[in-house]
């Protein structure tokens, strides 16, 4: 929770500092950061599987260190890309993309805490890594280093943040060199190695998801001019904090996914709760909207009344992340084909036909409902006809 805040807390203030004419850029450079960081949310959940397994932390830590690796020399290659597609500086493209390699080791050291069970320090270090990304930026934007100079900023905390997750890491799990017994105990036989290729899989998984909850904002830049993709990109705070905030529902049971035995049960759940905290969030956005443009200033009132859409967006996506999350748990990765024909009909309809602020959110919001009904029917359906613990939960 901690770390969300302080995200939310950073777009506001710099959508204030920044204003309509300068927000935009930021944003859309923040949505590649995310894009950037599907190798390491795969990570985290592939790692967190894997420990549940049985893997060691030093066979899942060798592995990290390969995809970093992979992830630095892909980051590098597509810096002038995101500059031109984007029209920013390539200075500002190499901002966004340069702490992907660390974001892959500081989730890789979360997924060991989060694979043992080890909550409380993984909560420690969500909240450490929240903070430390967010604080420098601040920092940088305070004393006007624009989006490129908070970006660095942030990258360079992520970095330290890597390093002290780590050590809770490796002092959480000194005992020995597995974690503590799951509920379903750990898997005999010689130790357990870890290769790419599952990392691989799971990446796919995650980069349906981000792109869906992130290709709006990068499409608004095309469609819109520079004012209304900033208030665009405002709104779509709401959206962030509805997909956000129930992250630890998954956080606590994706373990127990991960189980044969409990797997079933912790989708239900999951996808429950998850529906029930967007119910709340929508309720609350609509609330809150008078106050919008109390933090972010008067230009942004025009999407105020919008707010509830933005927060719908948001909440629908929550529960698309919480079905996937299953198909990763149990290696059923074929699932994400809906969400990458969810997302490649989203690009379509907004560039053919959105031209205003309502009808982008309309078109994200209606697409990302189809899309979450048809994954969530067939991981409930799934779930309910599971005839033995063995049984895969998709097929």
């Amino acid at each position: 929770m901690t770390a969300n805040v302080a995200g939310y807390l950073l777009q506001l203030l710099a959508a204030s500092w920044l204003g309509v004419e300068g927000y935009s850029e930021f944003a859309s450079l923040l949505a590649v950061q995310l894009l950037c960081a599907v190798p390491a949310l795969a990570m985290q959940n592939v790692v967190a599987r894997e420990v549940v397994r049985g893997a060691s932390s030093r066979a899942v830590r060798a592995m990290m260190w390969r995809c970093a690796a992979m992830v630095a020399a892909v980051a590098v290659v597509l810096i002038p890309v995101v500059a031109v597609v984007l029209d920013v500086g390539v200075w500002a493209a190499a901002a966004a993309l340069g702490a992907a390699p660390a974001l892959v080791i500081l989730s890789g050291e979360q997924g060991i805490l989060q694979g043992g069970n080890h909550f409380r320090a993984l909560a420690t270090v969500l909240a450490m890594a929240g903070t430390a990304r967010v604080v420098p930026a601040l920092l940088a934007l305070a004393l006007g280093g624009g989006a490129a100079g908070a970006l660095w900023a942030g990258a360079a905390g992520i970095v330290g943040a890597a390093i002290v997750a780590g050590r809770i890491a490796r002092s959480t799990t000194a005992s020995a060199d597995l974690p503590a017994d799951t509920d379903a105990g750990r898997e005999s036989g010689p130790p357990k190695t870890v290769g790419v290729v599952p990392v691989l899989r799971a990446v796919q998984v995650q980069a349906a998801l981000m792109a869906l909850s992130s290709v709006d904002l990068i499409v608004v830049r095309v469609v819109l001019d520079e004012v209304d993709a900033s208030r665009y990109s405002l709104g779509t705070i709401a959206t962030k904090i509805a997909f956000w905030l129930p992250q630890a529902v998954g956080v606590v049971l994706y373990p127990r996914m991960a189980q044969p035995t409990h797997s079933a049960r912790a989708i239900r759940d999951a996808l429950s709760v998850l529906s029930l905290i967007g119910v709340v969030a929508v309720l609350g956005a609509a609330l809150a909207a008078p106050l919008a443009p109390l933090f972010a200033g008067a230009d942004y009132a025009p999407v105020q009344g919008l707010l509830w859409l933005f927060a719908l967006h948001g909440a629908i996506l929550a529960v698309l992340q919480g079905a996937l999350l299953s198909a990763i748990a149990v290696e059923r990765t074929a699932l994400a084909a809906v969400t990458w024909i969810g997302l490649a009909v989203e690009v379509t309809l907004m560039l053919a036909f959105a031209r205003t602020i309502e009808s982008l959110i309309g078109t994200a919001v209606s697409v990302a409902a189809v899309t979450t009904a048809i994954v969530a029917a067939v991981v409930l359906r799934a779930a309910r006809t599971q005839k033995a613990p063995a049984d895969p939960v998709l097929s």
